[in-house]
């Protein structure tokens, strides 16, 4: 895999920290040139610090419309490229009022799906613009969440989230079909719990943890690490996988094939046979 990646450029949007860092780092690793884009100059400047001159930084909000098409522009004028788009900007809109159907605020559902659906949407127009231009094929690779198709309804009703998500699969299988003759791939990952600046709130919930420990039990039971995508997304961008697209793979330590279920509390002893 690291051969069909040497001399590649790809724009991760979201790559500053998290998933996105991570893969970037692991794209460097195998001879990639990457262009990340994130909003936070403080992440952009430590990101940078970790991933050597075989990058390039763009601040920007993948909202905005051109954002991604800028961050393209950079890969073509610094790495003479443009081969693949990975996508993971996103988030909770929790603080804005996402939450269970009823409780469900108009900002809590325009803000997360602006966030989730409206950004991917704009980095893959763009990506495909410019694959068409270039009259070559691509790969574009969306990150999803196992919460698009595997509800968790006691510790992660968010439903304008899992909406979003879950209208990513659609896109990006739609999409898929529609570009496969041009040899434009589209494909998606979708974690489970992993552990990035997101998930915070349920890293430190106990209670949560001890659900994780049967709903992801792969690897005895534990929140998942960016590091665990990695080689999924590197191979949706390799040549390597070259005859797969409008595929999701859920990473996610079997939280989509696993009931999930918390402790119960200790029953009390049963009596003995010698007890009234």
């Amino acid at each position: 895999m690291a051969q069909s990646l040497a001399g590649k450029v790809f724009v991760i949007v979201g790559g500053t920290t998290g998933l996105g860092l991570s893969a970037a780092r692991a794209l460097i690793a195998a001879g990639s040139r990457v262009v990340i884009v994130g909003r936070n100059p403080e992440n952009i400047a430590a990101a940078m610090a970790t991933v050597g001159a075989s990058a390039r930084a763009l601040a920007g909000d993948a909202t905005e419309p051109e954002t991604a098409p800028e961050a393209i522009r950079l890969a073509l004028t610094e790495f003479g490229g443009f081969h693949g788009l990975y996508h993971v900007a996103g988030g909770s809109g929790r603080r804005h009022g996402d939450g269970p159907l009823h409780a469900l605020t108009d900002e809590g559902w325009d803000f997360t799906l602006q966030l989730n659906l409206t950004s991917l949407f704009l980095s893959n127009r763009a990506a495909v613009r410019q694959f068409l231009a270039q009259k070559t094929g691509g790969s574009v690779v969306n990150c999803s969440s196992v919460l698009g198709f595997s509800p968790s309804p006691k510790f992660f009703a968010t439903h304008a989230y899992a909406a979003a998500k879950a209208a990513v699969l659609g896109l990006t299988r739609s999409t898929a079909a529609h570009y496969a003759p041009q040899g434009i791939r589209f494909n998606a990952i979708a974690p489970g719990l992993v552990a990035t600046p997101m998930s915070r709130r349920a890293q430190e919930d106990k209670t949560i943890l001890d659900f994780i420990r049967t709903k992801q039990p792969l690897d005895g039971g534990r929140i998942g690490q960016p590091e665990d995508l990695d080689a999924a997304v590197l191979w949706l961008l390799s040549d390597e996988s070259r005859f797969v697209t409008g595929q999701i793979i859920a990473v996610d330590g079997g939280w989509s094939v696993s009931e999930g279920q918390s402790p119960m509390p200790a029953a009390d002893p049963l009596p003995s046979a010698s007890q009234p």
